[in-house]
């Protein structure tokens, strides 16, 4: 099956054949990957071992490793083909949602801010580990609804960016 992940505005052909084999933009890849209890997976490639947390929700997959967390989009080829027919294109929803339940250390823009792709927003402290959250996109941040010290939910509304084209 083939599938096409979106981290980032970039966009990552996958394929997996009934082997098992992992090719990622035509490139074989060598991965092991193994469900160690919920959303705590062991990932090996490369000769490298890493520990995944991972978080499917509705739209968007979150996925927290080495101390850094990957918002991607992950479509199958039935998905990419209609949007693509639609003429639409996978994009960030200028929201940043807490990816799981935490702590937020600290909150590094304010309303009204310029803010790029990447920048980091939030760091929000979960299982021992801080992970920074990143704005999906460039804008204006027009809301900010959380504060350092706070604890948060799964899937909380943190920051809410628009595009400097918007009205704010």
């Amino acid at each position: 099956m083939k599938y096409v992940a979106i981290i980032n505005d970039q966009q990552y052909e996958i394929e997996i054949d009934n082997s098992g084999r992992v090719l990622v933009n035509g490139e074989a890849r060598d991965v092991d990957f193994l469900n160690l209890g919920g959303s705590l997976f062991s990932v090996i490639t490369e000769n490298r071992s890493y520990e995944a947390v991972i978080d499917d929700d509705e739209d968007k997959i979150a996925v927290m490793m080495t101390g850094r967390l990957f918002e991607t989009q992950v479509l199958d080829e039935r998905a990419m083909l209609m949007m693509q027919r639609r003429g639409a294109q996978p994009t960030g929803s200028g929201e940043v949602h807490a990816p799981m339940p935490g702590l937020i250390v600290e909150v590094t823009t304010e309303p009204g801010a310029a803010v790029s792709q990447g920048d980091t927003l939030v760091i929000l402290e979960s299982m021992k580990m801080q992970n920074e959250l990143k704005s999906p996109s460039d804008g204006l941040v027009s809301a900010i609804h959380v504060e350092a010290g706070q604890a948060v939910d799964k899937n909380e509304l943190l920051v809410e960016i628009k595009a400097p084209t918007q009205e704010t």
